[in-house]
């Protein structure tokens, strides 16, 4: 975020048209701006190094590179990863999802999503308060771990984890925000902000969309329960 707390963002779509639009309705937000468009994935890669955009909206299928493997590249960029990747996709159920979530997209969004929605979601991934989209994200992230062999036994990273923050972590798979985890244990959201803090850090994630498939897969919490 730079120092007037505008948040900065990067358009990436191989279709013109759609940047134009995403380009017209975060233009006309005042805490948003647009610092850089690509078409291609390695475009992209170009744009998150010379703009340092802190969120990048980006399409899946593009040519060149597509999105997936671009977002892993700039994900595992130490000059780049403070970018959170937003995922623009057309279909809920689109397989290459899953993969985007493993290259460390911080979050999904339907392109037909409401304008109010898609402004939502760069602000909500800006702060690192939330997931996007509960109702799409958490079942993504269910199918997604369902598909691997559930763990035999919660990973020693998570095991080092205090009681306290294994129950913080279970409600932040769960998709509850910090106001929420805050109501749920009843303490401050200073207080659920500084537990998520501490997971964040002792995991080595870089967002809550790591955290949450880090509980599944760890076998902390099981899908659908």
């Amino acid at each position: 975020m730079s120092e007037d707390g505008v948040v900065t963002v990067a358009l990436v779509d191989d279709q013109e048209l759609i940047r134009t639009g995403l380009r017209v309705l975060v233009g006309s937000e005042p805490d948003l701006r647009v610092v850089g468009e690509a078409s291609t994935g390695v475009e992209a890669i170009d744009v998150a190094r010379r703009a340092r955009p802190d969120v990048i909206l980006m399409d899946i299928r593009m040519p060149v590179m597509d999105g997936i493997e671009a977002t892993r590249r700039i994900v595992e960029d130490p000059g780049t990863s403070s970018a959170k990747v937003v995922v623009l996709t057309t279909f809920e159920q689109d397989d290459y999802i899953h993969d985007a979530l493993r290259a460390g997209a911080s979050g999904f969004l339907l392109k037909d999503a409401p304008s109010d929605d898609v402004l939502e979601a760069i602000r909500v991934v800006a702060a690192g308060d939330a997931l996007l989209a509960p109702s799409v994200t958490r079942r993504l992230i269910a199918d997604y771990v369902s598909r691997a062999e559930p763990g035999t036994r919660v990973r020693a990273d998570v095991e080092a984890l205090t009681p306290r923050e294994r129950e913080v972590l279970e409600l932040v798979a769960r998709g509850l925000s910090n106001d929420e985890i805050a109501d749920r244990l009843v303490v401050s959201r200073l207080t659920a902000k500084t537990h998520v803090s501490r997971i964040l850090s002792k995991l080595h994630a870089r967002d809550r969309a790591q955290l949450v498939v880090l509980a599944y897969e760890s076998g902390l919490v099981v899908p659908g329960t």
